[in-house]
């Protein structure tokens, strides 16, 4: 298969069923009572379209810049994720039998580019330009035509990215009716494939005449960057209206004036290299060649803007959950100050790690190890956005909607990428692991963990404010569970490969590793599959979602947490719709809980004796089965690391008259954890310490762990002792978490019900 016929061939399909979508949704007649086109209604529609298109091509109003930035960034998003999917492809099988490595490598170049530089950013910047005047105030952004500018930067910079496919593309086309000769120059251009790093001296010896406009388009995108990042920096210190003082400045502003500084001072130096780069490959200078400063050289140069690139991406999303996360846990955000200092804190420390890339090029012992301590340091502040999360929903009113779905996915992931980055901070472990799949699921269990994932909340969050309708919240449920999902199982599948030695940056690899290859694939084609149900739900619900019928469409007033934004979507929604405010009938301080909190499981039960006994026997059954899957993977993960034997649940099978084997002793373990620990707990809650149900199943499997670590221990001494406890007491805090929480969970359904058909 011709791989660029491929890939053009799928943009095509995929913008194709965008606009099929648009138009189906947007249910426009124009076809009379005989079923011929009427010409007005055609000349009309065409007018309106050029009206539109003037419109959006001059406009310098801040909401239509953030929605062009967001549209941007959805399809370089969309064109990064078909390389994304035709990388998983070929790993499907061990050979190159799809692709050809050539190829492989191209696709592994232009996705992390396309990624990195023209996805994320500018769905950032989209949301900032659209919300950050909201939030503070403002009338627009501080320079609105330099704005406008900012963006119309990227299209270009894009297409001299990416122009290898096309140029590709159209020289093979051509050569069918042109002699080779007469289209040489586009038979030689090809996609740049060096490695998105572009490290020296491949990418000054490469002769693709693509990697020339490659560079062009870095370099225009990184102009775009930092023109946005002085008018976010402007707009915030002095467009803030009457009242937003720097006490009263919400934590997205404050995430976004940060990354802004951190643009400014990384993406000058990203452009001064890239010229150094080009005046190498194309004047004879020898900045990166061995006779002049040297090819390391430029790793210092790229990883200095490389590093706080990383950050650049991620505090946006931070500032995204610490706005959001509050509002579907009716608490407000805790340490709020503490999240502020650790987001400063981050934009200083990421200047100060970007050696720990470079712990295997035979930089001097004593740099790495001061680098080492400043990466595993780094991981100070981001614990501190992690702990303040999970106090902001502790005891909370927690509504599942797909918002909060995503939030706490993100936390999930990004503690297990945080964990993973704070191993390979250490010299000796990122020895080991640099060329390996670990290093990848490390770092896409942050950059698609909580980085998309806020992405999509925030969409969720402010369809209601954008469109004035809502879209599919069920399907919008359903498509957040299966991005978490399809994202656990693609990376954390890349952590145990890479944890097993697989290096990555190849197509071809041994045959015993493709299972595990396959499975990261179908994870990977999951992420794609949810990104398409989020693409057609935010479409499709812009024509045929229902109208918003009150100006406090999540009930924000009722927690005191109806915030600038939605006080001026309130004022235009009473303004043009004439729309009475709501009023919620009670209110309460967003930091009290809305009910007294209590442990006891028969708290707030309705129905008779025999019907609350047997709902919360079957609740009991359902939240044990839960906590006995996710104690599943504490134990599967020990056994993985050799510090826990599966043979000794074969014991279980004797204990009651069945063979003695892992499989039987694995079945009853699975219905003791379902069946009996459930029913204990039932009985004995009441008795045990803590607040909160949660707190008591936390009690409750730390006592019964006990009993665990006896009956199971197989002999273990020293090292493997000690991660044979640590795994034992970890996998039984998830049981107990499951246990407890699906119970309380399911009891307040159960209220919910009832009270609502009474």
């Amino acid at each position: 298969m011709n791989p660029v016929v491929v890939e053009l061939v799928a943009l095509c399909v995929l913008f194709a069923g965008v606009a099929a979508v648009w138009w189906r949704a947007r249910g426009r007649g124009v076809l009379s009572d005989g079923g011929t086109v009427q010409r007005d209604a055609v000349i009309s529609e065409f007018s309106r379209l050029q009206d539109e298109a003037v419109r959006w091509l001059t406009t310098t109003d801040h909401k239509d810049v953030g929605l062009l930035y967001i549209a941007f960034g959805t399809v370089a998003g969309l064109w990064g994720g078909v390389d994304a999917m035709m990388m998983r492809t070929e790993l499907l099988t061990p050979a190159a039998d799809i692709w050809t490595p050539e190829t492989y490598n191209a696709l592994f170049t232009t996705h992390g580019l396309t990624m990195l530089i023209f996805f994320v950013a500018p769905v950032f910047f989209g949301i900032g330009n659209y919300f950050l005047p909201l939030l503070l105030g403002a009338d627009d952004m501080a320079f609105p035509r330099v704005n406008a500018i900012g963006f119309w930067l990227l299209p270009p910079a894009l297409l001299f990215a990416r122009a290898g496919l096309f140029i590709q593309v159209g020289g093979q086309v051509l050569n069918t009716f042109v002699e080779a000769d007469a289209i040489r120059f586009l038979l030689t251009v090809r996609e740049v494939g060096v490695g998105w790093t572009l490290y020296a001296p491949l990418s000054i010896q490469s002769p693709n005449p693509q990697l020339d406009l490659l560079l062009l388009g870095l370099h225009l995108s990184g102009i775009a960057t930092t023109v946005g990042a002085i008018n976010f920096i402007a707009t915030v210190f002095y467009e803030r209206g009457e009242g937003v003082t720097w006490a009263e400045l919400d934590i997205f502003s404050w995430n976004m004036l940060v990354t802004s500084g951190i643009a400014l001072f990384a993406f000058p130096l990203l452009g001064s290299a890239i010229i150094m780069l080009l005046l190498d490959r194309n004047f004879g200078t020898t900045f990166f060649t061995a006779d002049g400063g040297g090819a390391i050289l430029w790793q210092h140069l790229f990883w200095f803007w490389g590093h706080p690139e990383v950050y650049i991406l991620f505090l946006p999303a931070t500032g995204l959950m610490s706005l959001i996360l509050p509002k579907f846990v009716g608490r407000k955000l805790f340490g709020f100050r503490a999240v502020v200092y650790s987001t400063l804190g981050l934009s200083v420390l990421s200047f100060g790690v970007w050696a720990h890339h470079m712990f295997t090029t035979g930089v001097d012992p004593r740099i790495r190890a001061s680098f080492m301590a400043v990466s595993i340091a780094i991981a100070v502040p981001s614990a501190i956005k992690v702990f303040n999360w999970l106090t902001t929903m502790w005891d909370g009113d927690i509504r599942m909607t797909a918002p909060l779905i995503l939030c706490a996915g993100g936390i999930g992931t990004f503690i297990i990428g945080g964990v993973t980055g704070v191993f390979l901070a250490v010299i000796p472990i990122d020895i080991l692991y640099h060329g390996t799949y670990y290093v990848v699921g490390h770092f896409h269990l942050i950059v698609v963990g909580i980085i998309p994932f806020m992405m999509i909340a925030a969409s969720y969050y402010w369809y209601p404010l954008i469109t004035g309708r809502w879209y599919d919240r069920r399907l919008a449920r359903f498509q957040a569970i299966l991005l978490v999902f399809g994202g656990t199982v693609a990376f954390m599948t890349l952590l145990v490969i890479g944890g097993l030695g697989l290096p990555r940056r190849q197509a071809i690899y041994p045959a015993e590793y493709q299972l595990a290859q396959q499975i990261a694939t179908v994870g990977s084609y999951v992420v794609g599959i949810s990104a398409l149900l989020w693409l057609y739900n935010m479409l499709a619900s812009y024509w045929t979602g229902d109208q918003v019928e009150t100006t406090d469409p999540w009930d924000l007033k009722r927690t005191n947490q109806f915030t600038n934004e939605w006080q001026w979507f309130e004022s235009r929604m009473v303004d043009k719709y004439d729309m009475t405010p709501h009023e919620p009938e009670t209110t309460r301080p967003s930091y009290a809980p809305e009910a007294e909190a209590t442990s006891s499981l028969t708290a707030g039960a309705v129905g008779s004796t025999w019907q609350v006994v047997a709902s919360n026997a079957s609740f009991a059954a359902i939240g044990g089965f839960v906590g006995t899957l996710l104690m599943a993977g504490g134990l599967g993960t020990a056994a993985l690391v050799g510090v826990f034997d599966l043979a000794a649940l074969a014991e279980l099978g004797e204990l009651v008259g069945l063979p003695q084997t892992p499989a039987v002793g694995a079945a009853l373990f699975l219905a003791g954890g379902t069946v009996t620990w459930p029913l204990l707990f039932l009985a004995f809650s009441d008795y045990l310490p803590g607040r909160l149900l949660f707190e008591t199943g936390l009690v409750f499997a730390t006592i019964i762990s006990s009993g665990f670590l006896i009956a199971f221990y197989s002999g273990q001494s020293g090292l493997a002792l000690v991660g044979y406890v640590g795994f034992v007491l970890v996998a039984h805090w998830a049981y107990g978490i499951g246990l407890a929480v699906t119970f309380q969970f399911l009891q307040a359904k159960r209220r919910e019900r009832f009270w609502g058909g009474g």
